[in-house]
């Protein structure tokens, strides 16, 4: 009995707040809701890009076609295609053929991925097939025996059989963004998939007439939010260009990270009804400020656990701001380093278990028993993954975030929380965001944006607020805080920026003297 060392009022808590509500999932294969509205309102817009645009019958004859010569080429379900693109409409029949071939879409943003990461990933896949646009085919590297498919040349109409595509097979391929080595290829399923886009919340009340706007990169797990979150319900995609508050003023939906989303001015977005962000942990005056006018949902889960495991509709008179309770069919749990669970009201690391559980890392069986482990709560069969959040219930049953593992660092000795420092530092008047890092063994160095941030009251709010040994030697205001081309904080952009205006400091000392 996985439970027995906690008391009944905890066992019987920990089952309430960790699973999340079973509900049915009207298909298993996301896709296929896709062509129920392309067969029920073929003139429906599907997408628009940049004045260009396409129904939803035009996209399913498309990747219908598409999907043919796929299987002409050989491509059977179970297999991996490679999606090298830049944001389109092209990107949008290639995504949909694959998934209508059988295989799982791969994908990369052809004109950021570096040539040795999109090398690593056609290698790791085993992407046989690469679709990409003829302006880009020469980025895309091609071994012997691989097959280019250029999405901008024409694809006779000639639909053959449909292949037998099973839930638990691949729907898409996402690498992870390697920030601690080479990027992971992670593959989840139509099951995992179809569990959170087509259920709510989720699927985020998104229907006909709704504006989805698709301002995330291809290669990051939430554009697979906003695509196929859109298309499965009837909505139509705004997929941007380089402006990115230009696509959020027409949309009714917004999935962001609050990095990107830190970027949108809400009052030039009236149409704004629903918000989610996730990938990131989210400032409060920022959900605050979104909460006020749409219905703002902040959100968390790694690529693993396909897209986000649990949401939280935020309330600005909320005491706090959490990422909520599991999403359906889901569970979480909080457990200790032996992997035991925690009474409520611990800090432990969170587990993740249900139908957001992924198939697993490509081809590293040694990580796989690192992250991936028999679920006892759940039983035989299933699986949890270790998230590497940490966390703890509140006593009404939400779960607070409380940073990485990764981000509990040791400064002279201390236990740090890096995101606490950057809370309390995002409470200051004026101050949009904050980022805290680790500079070296004694020493952390924050950031704080907007440039204006008087830091000597920035840190006096630390000291005010936290022990001595949280307290920042350095708080360095910025314009803007640079970006991944996922859309998250760029930290070691950040350290290397400290480290140059440290040099830079030192060379005026000496010039003075």
């Amino acid at each position: 009995m996985p439970l027995r060392h906690l008391t009944q009022r905890d066992q019987y808590l920990f089952r309430l707040y960790g699973h999340g509500p079973t509900v049915p999932v009207p298909d298993p294969l996301v896709h296929h809701a896709v062509e129920r509205h392309a067969a029920t309102a073929p003139h429906t817009l599907a997408a628009e890009h940049l004045g260009a645009t396409i129904t939803y019958g035009e996209l399913d004859r498309h990747a219908d076609a598409l999907a043919a010569r796929l299987a002409r080429e050989g491509v059977r379900p179970g297999d991996h295609v490679g999606l090298f693109v830049r944001r389109s409409i092209p990107m949008l029949v290639g995504l949909l053929g694959i998934l209508k071939a059988g295989a799982a879409y791969v994908p990369q943003d052809v004109g950021l991925a570096p040539p040795a990461q999109l090398t690593h990933v056609v290698r790791t896949a085993r992407t046989r097939v690469v679709l990409t646009v003829a302006e880009h085919a020469h980025r895309v590297p091609l071994p012997d025996g691989h097959r280019l498919i250029t999405l901008d040349e024409p694809q006779p109409y000639e639909p053959g059989p449909r292949p037998a595509i099973d839930a638990d097979d691949g729907c898409y391929v996402l690498f992870t963004s390697g920030t601690t080595g080479r990027p992971n290829g992670v593959k989840v399923t139509h099951r995992n998939v179809a569990n959170i886009l087509l259920t709510a919340p989720g699927d985020l009340g998104i229907g006909p007439g709704d504006r989805v706007a698709q301002l995330l990169n291809i290669a990051f797990d939430m554009a697979a939010w906003e695509i196929l979150g859109c298309l499965a319900h009837g909505g139509t995609l705004v997929i941007r260009g380089k402006d990115i508050a230009a696509a959020a003023r027409t949309a009714t939906v917004l999935i962001a990270t609050p990095t990107v989303l830190t970027g949108i001015d809400p009052t030039a977005c009236p149409h704004v009804r629903a918000v989610a962000v996730a990938g990131e942990p989210c400032p409060r005056p920022l959900a605050d400020r979104w909460a006020r006018q749409s219905a703002f949902f902040n959100c968390c889960g790694p690529t693993e656990t396909t897209i986000v495991n649990t949401m939280r509709r935020h309330d600005p008179a909320d005491p706090l701001l959490t990422i909520g309770r599991p999403t359906p069919n889901n569970t979480v749990y909080v457990l200790d380093a032996d992997r035991r669970p925690l009474p409520i009201g611990e800090v432990g690391e969170m587990w993740a278990g249900g139908t957001c559980v992924s198939a697993g890392y490509l081809g590293n069986d040694e990580l796989n028993a690192e992250r991936y482990a028999p679920d006892p709560f759940l039983g035989p069969g299933h699986r949890m993954f270790r998230t590497r959040d940490l966390g703890r219930w509140t006593l009404d049953g939400e779960l607070e975030h409380l940073g990485r593992t990764d981000d509990q660092v040791k400064v002279r000795g201390f236990r740090v929380e890096l995101d606490s420092v950057s809370s309390v530092l995002e409470s200051v008047d004026g101050c949009r965001r904050a980022v805290t890092l680790k500079r070296d063994a004694r020493h952390l160095v924050s950031f704080v944006c907007p440039a204006d941030i008087d830091p000597d009251t920035a840190r006096r709010a630390v000291a005010d607020a936290l022990p001595y040994y949280c307290v920042p030697s350095e708080v360095l205001p910025v314009a803007f805080l640079p970006e991944t081309d996922r859309g998250k904080i760029d930290k070691q952009a950040l350290l290397r920026l400290a480290e140059e205006r440290t040099a830079l400091q030192v060379a005026l000392q000496g010039a003075a003297r």
